[in-house]
């Protein structure tokens, strides 16, 4: 991995080299003078449960068909993204800028400080509270997390449960923190 412009591991547009680019329209910028110090884990199945298939990516590029499923009806007009999405066997697509403000987390709070997406990298897992995450997931959540570290002061990585308690709950209970942080651990050495 090149080291470019903007941090260690982003090119000029802050967008991570290798990684497969789908623009969405769902971002704005930061406000002035704000650090990326957070990276937060998210999880999503669309239709809820299922796995593949273009509808995560319909969603955040405002594309989703509402007549395709019956639960479209009620999201297809939703305006959310991340930056990234990390499917079942491990493959990374970005949508927004790292350097903008993806319409990931909502109404948020970590340590006191609101409006989390304004310091925040969001990170989609698919997945859902049901059922475990991949192997593949894993190693490319924590490669992903390790570059970001490496590139912006990241203090926290949290779940999206942590900073909106009681409205949310992924990336869920089979989401392994230990295995995260182990392999983080191991990065480090490297």
């Amino acid at each position: 991995m090149t080291r470019g412009p903007l941090g260690r591991f982003l090119d000029a547009a802050a967008l991570l080299p290798g990684t497969r680019f789908l623009a969405s329209p769902n971002f704005d910028e930061r406000p002035p003078g704000e650090s990326i110090c957070l990276l937060v884990v998210h999880s999503i199945s669309l239709p809820p449960g299922e796995f593949g298939g273009d509808a995560i990516e319909r969603l955040f590029t405002n594309h989703l068909d509402p007549t395709a499923h019956p639960y479209y009806r009620d999201i297809h007009a939703l305006r959310v993204s991340a930056h990234f999405l990390i499917r079942r066997e491990g493959t990374v697509t970005q949508f927004v800028p790292c350097d903008k403000r993806a319409w990931h987390a909502g109404v948020s709070r970590w340590r006191g400080r609101e409006r989390c997406n304004d310091f925040s990298i969001g990170i989609e897992l698919e997945g859902c509270d049901e059922a475990p995450f991949e192997n593949a997931q894993y190693q490319a959540l924590a490669h992903l997390a390790h570059l970001l570290k490496h590139t912006y002061p990241i203090e926290d990585i949290v779940g999206h449960c942590d900073i909106a308690p009681g409205r949310k709950t992924d990336p869920g209970p089979n989401f392994d923190w230990r295995r995260l942080g182990d392999s983080l651990a191991n990065l480090g050495k490297m």
